[in-house]
């Protein structure tokens, strides 16, 4: 499967691709209605914020005991739980006057039902494709989510140009409902791949196996760190390039989707199965240019290459495919996920506490992302030799687990 006619044939990757797509408008609306009304109220930035984006800490948190699910439970039912969870949370904060520690449990729900289904749409993305198709299918889904964020946010923007926020949320609620719909209607009652009595024991267990893998975990390794180390570099555009930021945030954004479109679309298997070191080579070096503080003019381009580079992460998860059985690829994805975005938080952090050590001004931004490329470049070198155990044209070493993890049973990993 080459082409996009042939992916958008498959009726059931149509109905996911809509879908996802409603869903990510959905949430960029709601979560721009509650940051606003938040802000609004409280006139509190930090409490603005955890409103907008603090749903993927939640998801981080619980998804180290909830993920499991995403193998126990039916793809179909999984998918429907999130747009059911994010319709009623729209609906509820629609309610004027409720008050702000409901409104940020409300937040947490749908994100809790996120860390339990977390792989499911990755996983039967992987079984309804035919074998090869899903890089393919999976940069597809970078694009909708990508495109869809920046509609989203533009969309509400305009949206609250004429309507209350209360307004959106029922926006938002609405569009959830109809990604429910899509989902009822055009994705197959698939069975659950796993059976367990303790979601919480199998989550435990099989991030235990995967985790412990030594063709696994530097594969894991390299999806997390050099990744995480570069969003570090993203996160201090605002203190070096300051109300030019934004063009740099463009620059990047547009760099990501030309890479994945790049790989997933135009580059044979074999051959993007030996591009992962290149393409994380090409995702930290151009930020260690930064070292010696480039001009904007120069910064941009450097931006937009760079985050090329983050396509790497599609032929590592083929590699993840691979390496495991149908039955754990939910939470294999999903384990994926959580880790990313993990590691996305802490190189923003560590990012930020280089750059006020150093001073806190532009330059010392600059330094910072210079300093935090480099520590991409070092990982990525060290991540070499662990990373040749799981290459498509090596022997294929399959993680073993269980379909049913009983009570007590050990797990070889």
């Amino acid at each position: 499967m080459r082409t996009y006619r042939e992916l958008f044939a498959v009726r059931e990757f149509r109905a996911i691709f809509t879908a996802q797509c409603l869903a990510i408008a959905a949430t960029s609306v709601g979560s721009l209605a509650l940051g606003t009304i938040t802000y609004a109220a409280t006139k509190n930035p930090i409490l603005s914020g955890l409103a907008m984006f603090g749903g993927p800490l939640i998801r981080m948190v619980a998804s180290w005991f909830l993920l499991a699910a995403s193998d126990l439970l039916r793809p179909r039912q999984a998918i429907a739980a999130v747009a059911v969870a994010v319709c009623v949370a729209d609906l509820l904060q629609s309610v004027p006057g409720m008050p702000w520690g409901a409104r940020f449990a409300i937040l947490a729900v749908p994100w809790v039902v996120m860390s339990a289904t977390g792989g499911s749409t990755l996983a039967l993305i992987a079984d309804i494709l035919p074998p090869g198709s899903f890089v393919f299918g999976r940069s597809t889904l970078n694009i909708a989510v990508g495109g869809m964020q920046i509609v989203g946010y533009g969309l509400a923007g305009v949206l609250l140009l004429h309507l209350s926020t209360t307004g959106l949320f029922l926006f938002a609620a609405a569009a959830s409902f109809v990604a429910l719909l899509v989902v009822l209607l055009g994705v197959g009652d698939h069975p659950a791949r796993a059976k367990a009595a303790s979601p919480v024991r199998r989550t435990r267990v099989v991030n235990n196996a995967l985790l412990s893998s030594h063709v696994l975990r530097p594969v894991y390794l390299a999806c997390w760190v050099p990744n995480g180390f570069v969003v570090g570099c993203e996160s201090l555009f605002v203190p070096f390039a300051g109300r030019h930021a934004g063009y740099l945030f463009a620059a990047t954004a547009a760099g990501m989707l030309t890479g994945d479109i790049a790989i997933g679309r135009f580059v044979a298997e074999r051959i993007r199965d030996h591009l992962v070191e290149p393409l994380r080579f090409l995702l930290a070096v151009p930020y260690v240019a930064f070292l010696v503080h480039p001009v904007l003019a120069l910064a941009v381009p450097l931006g937009f290459v760079a985050s090329a580079g983050y396509a790497a992460a599609l032929p590592l998860q083929e590699r993840l495919i691979e390496h495991t059985e149908p039955h754990v690829r939910g939470q294999v994805l999903g384990l994926n996920s959580t880790g990313m975005m993990a590691m996305q938080g802490i190189g923003a952090l560590l990012a930020g506490s280089i750059a006020e050590i150093l001073g806190g001004r532009a330059a010392a931004a600059s330094t910072a992302i210079g300093i935090m490329g480099c520590a991409s470049v070092a990982v990525t070198v060290s991540l070499i030799p662990g990373l040749r155990r799981s290459r498509l044209s090596a022997p294929v070493n399959q993680v073993k687990i269980p379909r049913e993890v009983p009570a007590a049973v050990p797990v070889d990993g």
